[in-house]
């Protein structure tokens, strides 16, 4: 192998992760993917790659669906709701207000977000990673095509369909990267102070609290619905102790850019125990909240690397 071609793979090793990342849903899984797409580009006969980007783009995507299809049932067994897994990004919450290209980082930033990565975990592999391709990177249908190995015809129609049901179920209110992290800082003020009334002023009445515990630490094992419920539950997580024997007056907080938009990062006992995101309703109300206290999903973000999603 050519330092070129070392120097190619580099150039798209971003777009390997983007890809596979928003088709999984973990980082640890499209860290895989990127590696086994390193393997098969040090196989392959480079003479014949004409577009190296679209060529690697077909590696990641298929190894993705492949995997997807692999953990599917391990998902369906997961102990407690299941959420992707957070990781830390950069510049696309602050992007999305800037001039020029903000409707363009107000998507590349949703589109790594947890509201759409919960939606597109209920599509079928193919539907999913042509969604990818096409809605967030804005490939060719006849690339997609090549890439999943489908007719373009059927590249289409899942395209269709994907669309369709991601429009039915994805939020339609995000808010300014101010206005979400304004309601981020008081949801955090209010439910660590155990504050019962002013939890109910930021939350929406059919709030959902989700979270993600995966049997490994204490978490409720199905969605708390309705905001008396929610409040009530996290203003007595500020009485006792909530994760693996970490008090709250223990811990450490931190605001950071997950998923592309404002998260809290909670840390104790020389490691992260939880990360919360919330989403807004089109009243800029808490609609709901993810709670991951899972400690294999924790790792990328105590790793504390940033990811660029772009796709660059």
């Amino acid at each position: 192998m050519t330092t070129n071609d070392q120097q190619l793979f580099a150039d798209h090793r971003n777009l390997l992760f983007s890809v596979a990342y928003r088709i999984l849903g973990t980082a640890v899984d499209a860290e895989d993917v990127v590696q086994d797409a390193w393997f098969k580009w040090s196989a392959a006969d480079r003479s014949q790659v004409a577009d190296p980007k679209a060529y690697l783009a077909r590696i990641a995507s298929n190894l993705a669906m492949d995997r997807l299809r692999s953990v599917r049932s391990k998902r369906e067994s997961y102990v407690g709701p299941w959420l992707p897994e957070p990781i830390l990004t950069t510049g696309l919450m602050s992007n999305v207000g800037d001039g020029g290209d903000a409707a363009g980082a107000a998507a590349r930033a949703d589109s790594v977000s947890m509201a759409l990565l919960v939606v597109l975990e209920t599509l079928s592999p193919l539907e999913r990673a042509v969604f990818v391709l096409r809605e967030v990177f804005d490939f060719g249908y006849a690339d997609i095509a090549e890439a999943v190995e489908r007719s373009e015809a059927a590249v289409r129609q899942a395209a269709h369909r994907a669309r369709e049901h991601v429009r039915a179920r994805r939020p339609r209110f995000t808010g300014s990267p101010a206005v979400r992290r304004q309601a981020t800082e008081r949801f955090l003020a209010a439910a660590t102070g155990g504050d019962i009334n002013a939890l109910m002023d930021l939350l929406a009445p059919d709030v959902t609290l989700w979270t993600d515990g995966g049997g490994k630490v204490h978490q409720a094992l199905h969605p708390v619905e309705g905001a008396a419920k929610v409040a009530a539950l996290l203003a007595s997580l500020a009485q006792r102790r909530p994760y693996e024997g970490v008090a709250m007056d223990e811990m450490s907080v931190g605001f950071v850019e997950i998923n592309g938009g404002p998260g809290i990062v909670f840390t104790g006992a020389g490691r992260v125990v939880g990360v919360i995101t919330v989403e807004l309703d089109a009243e800029g109300r808490i609609v709901t909240v993810n709670n991951i206290a899972n400690p294999d999903k924790l790792q990328d973000i105590a790793r504390g690397n940033p990811h660029h999603l772009d796709g660059s």
